[in-house]
């Protein structure tokens, strides 16, 4: 006779079991790249629960960053995102074991049985996500062998467990058969958490890689190109970019070195490894080394292409800054880096855009999607881009091809583009569809980077930051001081470029006591940055950043 055991007991069981099956399942991932349940659980997740739980997720995630000051928000926001892959695991696993335990009191089947039917009923469930969120995973079949073998034994096991301390439990209550049972569930308790201690022992020591060979790598070496200008959406025309003369690069390396930027002032050109990633996925999808474009619509030469079909083109490379509209004011979700690639127009005129097409609809190998009105689709600035400060995309930041549109934050530029398509009528946003704002214009920001009154003379205190309105460029930047009067900020001029971030800095006469600095910013067309707050939902926060510190 069995005893039924208690629905705390199975979940018990069920979670620490969870830990075993997550180390094998990571052990799988490192050394045969084979799915990664608990990632993928958690990005089928993201997809299909509707837009303002996502939305109040991220908010949750970004402020949590902020106001722990758990450091940079992206890198942490991922980490956060894993470590709650984790836990829905872990949750499975007590749901499944306290399921089990309930069943085992509702019938005479045999305790394993209980548990195998279980843990069937969970790999049918598991195997319809990963259908659902990559369909390649049809054609390999190991991946699908191995998530039936590790599931369907993890209900076995469980079951089998359960039963056995129901036997024990059903027995007469000695001292001996307290002892027993208590002997089982240390060996199960043991077990659990010697397989999973090895298995990501083996793990993290091991790695099939997932990063293609060629994701940043160097570039070969273009002639330099002059800033590109925005070009009137009349006609599909191919370019035409003079590099730019030895004494202009000259006069712009001396205006660049006539002001220092102020202590703490973040560099220029983010690095490569502290650029912002804001995407969909727990860690980026990797495309694989047979990517191609697949290009169909309205096109009279429609193709696919391959990366060295694009890299063919002239290049284009320019310093632009793309920003997150999620970031909230004063936050870190914003970067500048040099991006080569071919400009979009050039590779449409090419493959013959037929005159009716209206928009260009973008898919990402990880299921997002975007699309390119037609103004911005014969916009010079628009690039398919395919390099970042000189190497290739890095796989995190989108390898092989992106999309950089001018005037747009970066929910508008997919990564991992993996099909476009020119169509008659309005395309769709992921973002969009969730009830961000269809245009996603920058808003007009200010920040202060952090303040180092130990590197600054005694007498004054520099002061220095970014600012930043999308193609509009910045007209001027103004600092107040514990609620006084607005002073104007020294621009370092020129910018990096036309589509980037401006520098500033500001040298303010040092006093004791007790300070707050608030920024504002105008733009390049004379819009003075609004001084009301709002979260960033769904246009982007607006609000002036302040900072404070004691002297």
């Amino acid at each position: 006779m069995i005893r039924r055991p208690s629905a705390l007991l199975g979940a018990l069981l069920g979670g620490l079991s969870a830990i075993a099956l997550t180390a094998l399942l990571y052990l799988g991932d490192r050394l045969a790249a084979l799915p990664f349940v608990p990632f993928d659980l958690f990005d089928w997740l993201a997809r299909v629960l509707p837009g303002d739980i996502i939305r109040l997720s991220i908010d949750a995630i970004v402020r949590t960053v902020g106001t722990l000051h758990l450091g940079e928000t992206s890198s942490m926001a991922k980490l956060i995102e894993q470590l709650l892959a984790i836990a829905l695991m872990l949750g499975i696993g007590l749901f499944l074991g306290a399921s089990i335990a309930v069943m085992l009191g509702r019938g005479s089947a045999r305790a394993w049985k209980v548990g195998a039917d279980a843990g069937a009923g969970l790999f049918l469930l598991v195997i319809a996500i990963e259908f659902d969120l990559a369909p390649v995973i049809a054609h390999q079949p190991l991946a699908i062998i191995w998530l039936a073998i590790l599931v369907i034994s993890w209900g076995t096991i469980l079951g089998t467990m359960l039963g056995r301390v129901g036997l024990a439990a059903a027995a007469p209550l000695t001292d001996a058969n307290r002892s027993s049972r208590r002997a089982l569930l240390i060996k199960f308790v043991v077990g659990s958490l010697g397989l999973a201690t090895g298995a990501w022992a083996v793990g993290s020591r091991s790695s099939t890689s997932q990063t293609p060979a060629d994701a940043g790598q160097p570039l070969p070496q273009p002639s330099p190109t002059g800033p590109i200008e925005a070009t009137p959406p009349t006609t599909v025309m191919l370019p035409t970019t003079e590099p730019a003369s030895t004494a202009q690069a000259t006069a712009i390396a001396t205006l660049q070195a006539s002001i220092d930027p102020a202590p703490g002032t973040r560099p220029a050109i983010t690095p490569n490894d502290r650029f912002y990633r804001i995407d969909i996925n727990t860690r980026p999808p990797n495309v694989g080394p047979t990517w191609q474009l697949a290009v169909t619509g309205l096109f009279t030469r429609d193709r696919s292409l391959t990366l060295a079909d694009l890299m063919h083109y002239p290049p284009t490379t320019q310093p632009i800054t793309i920003g997150c509209i999620s970031n909230p004011v004063g936050g870190d979700l914003i970067s500048t880096s040099n991006w080569t690639g071919v400009q979009l127009r050039t590779v449409l005129h090419d493959l013959g855009l037929r005159p009716e097409a209206q928009a260009l609809a973008l898919q990402a190998a990880d299921g997002f999607y975007e699309s390119v009105t037609l103004p911005d689709m014969l916009d010079a600035r628009t690039l398919l881009v395919y390099g970042m400060n000189g190497t290739t995309l890095p796989l995190e930041h989108g390898y092989p091809l992106r999309i950089y549109i001018p005037n747009h934050y970066g929910m508008k530029q997919p990564k991992w583009i993996t099909r476009m398509e020119a169509l008659n009528h309005p395309g769709k946003g992921y973002w969009v569809d969730r009830g961000w704002n269809k245009d996603a214009y920058p808003q007009i920001l200010a920040i202060i980077d952090p303040i180092m009154p130990g590197t600054a003379p005694t007498d004054h205190l520099p002061i220095g930051g970014i600012a930043w309105a999308g193609a509009r460029g910045i007209r001027k930047v103004e600092l107040q001081v514990n609620g006084g009067a607005w002073a104007q900020a020294t621009l370092l001029q020129p910018p990096p470029g036309p589509l980037t971030w401006y520098l500033w800095r500001f040298d303010w006469p040092r006093r004791s006591g007790h300070h707050t600095f608030r920024v504002r910013a105008t733009d390049g067309t004379g819009q003075l940055q609004p001084a009301r707050s709002t979260d960033p939902y769904p246009d982007g926060a607006i609000g002036y950043h302040m900072v404070s510190i004691s002297l």
